[in-house]
């Protein structure tokens, strides 16, 4: 029999693609599949220009396989779509063959690959599954902020931005610096929330952070009126 492939999810970090790890650049170079999220008009997911300087599909013995996910809450459409997905990475591991499924920042932080594992496990449970730690983005906008993220006893939350004014507000209090991911769809909101706290001044944002293609803030004021990349995060440090 066939030995079946491995599935490995690589965090490929936040955008510079130096930030990579030397686990991760070994097997993009081994690897006879890697799997990138595909956008539907054509251009580059985020993940794959991080990683594409490390692979060379023109060697003849790589495939590039780029899986296109549904922007959608309709369930049935989703399910349709992740098993669609899911079959076509598992053609390629029945085969034998080894699949790396590239992301952005870390495998097992908000990533798309958290949902491909759990499909991948449900439908072919025999399949194995290896992660490889990634930079995420807070700790590549910590880095970028020259900000300590948290230092002896501190508190740090990290937060999905969303239009739940005063759970956004509990986060703010309850912790001595907050990362609100993907804010960029309710940023208004948020600076409304800093400033009535007198907080504005203790923040910074950044879009695809790391990057060529980075931009920074540290006056949000600049940003009420802003539209702004999905890849921005704000970091509230109140010390």
């Amino acid at each position: 029999m066939t030995k079946i492939g491995t599935l490995y999810g690589l965090g490929v970090g936040p955008g510079d693609p130096e930030l990579i790890t030397v686990k991760a650049f070994r097997l993009l170079q081994q690897t006879p599949v890697i799997a990138y999220p595909k956008k539907r008009m054509g251009s580059k997911s985020y993940a794959h220009q991080i990683a594409e300087m490390y692979v060379q599909p023109a060697a003849g013995n790589k495939e590039m396989l780029g899986l296109v996910f549904p922007m959608t809450r309709d369930p049935e459409i989703l399910e349709r779509e992740w098993n669609n997905t899911v079959e076509l990475v598992w053609e390629r591991l029945s085969e034998g063959k080894d699949v790396a499924f590239v992301t952005e920042g870390d495998p097992m932080f908000y990533s798309t690959f958290i949902h491909m594992m759990r499909v991948m496990q449900e439908e072919h449970p025999e399949v194995p599954i290896v992660t490889v730690p990634g930079v995420s983005s807070f700790l590549g906008a910590a880095s970028r902020f020259n900000l300590p993220l948290a230092d002896g006893d501190e508190q740090i939350g990290i937060i999905p931005a969303t239009e739940d004014r005063e759970a956004m507000r509990q986060a703010i209090a309850s912790h001595d610096c907050v990362i609100f991911l993907k804010v960029a769809k309710v940023l208004p909101m948020i600076i409304g929330l800093l400033k009535e706290m007198n907080l504005v001044d203790k923040t910074a944002v950044a879009t695809k952070v790391t990057s060529s293609e980075e931009m920074v803030w540290t006056d949000v004021r600049e940003l009420e009126r802003a539209e702004l990349s999905y890849l921005t995060l704000m970091v509230v440090k109140k010390s």
